[in-house]
């Protein structure tokens, strides 16, 4: 009978002795594989993820093309006068008799950029030779329509607020003093057909 309990506990200490060296050698190469393609397209959802996140989130900042352009009132050409250029942001301040606009420095055409000739009071595209009003309207030349206007909100120093509609028309004034200008170059509004 001893001898039976000491074959029992030997296989006991045996099996155990299996299941420690079992544990100690780790995984098998089939689940190594397993954990290594697992990790893999882990990798590659985050990657996909991280990815459609920062294409879908807007990368503009302010003052920078495509995004808004904040503009003092210092800036601001009076009635009639020359529209002022902003480099930076691809676009021409202009005040009509009609109100504020800010034009796209795009011509319609080819996507030269049209020059304000004073001498004629009016943007002149020196590569097909297309001509704008101060308004952006259509005068002659190849240019399919007048010219592109970006969206404008105006906040005047007595607290109204006034945005630039839909069909990008002046944004009138009415003697109002002007606190701030902020251009949406993010924002583009096509220019008005050729008779409009």
């Amino acid at each position: 009978m001893a001898t039976a309990a000491k074959g029992k506990s030997a296989v006991v200490e045996k099996t155990a002795a299996e299941q420690v060296a079992v544990e100690i050698a780790g995984p098998s190469r089939r689940e190594f594989l397993y954990y290594i393609w697992g990790a893999s397209i882990v990798m590659l959802l985050g990657e996909a993820t991280a990815g459609f996140i920062w294409y879908a989130l807007p990368r503009f900042k302010e003052g920078e093309f495509g995004g808004i352009f904040p503009v003092s009132a210092a800036e601001i050409p009076e009635v009639d006068t020359a529209p002022v250029s902003v480099p930076a942001g691809r676009f021409w301040l202009s005040n009509t008799s009609e109100g504020f606009l800010a034009l796209y420095a795009v011509c319609t055409h080819l996507g030269c950029l049209p020059k304000w000739v004073g001498v004629n009071d009016r943007f002149e595209c020196p590569c097909h030779g297309s001509k704008f009003e101060d308004d952006g309207h259509y005068i002659e030349g190849p240019a399919p329509r007048g010219l592109d206007r970006f969206s404008a909100t105006i906040i005047f120093t007595n607290g109204d607020v006034e945005t630039t509609n839909g069909n990008g028309d002046p944004i009138p004034l009415n003697g109002r003093e002007i606190a701030e200008v902020r251009v949406d170059t993010g924002a583009k509004i096509t220019g008005p057909p050729h008779g409009a």
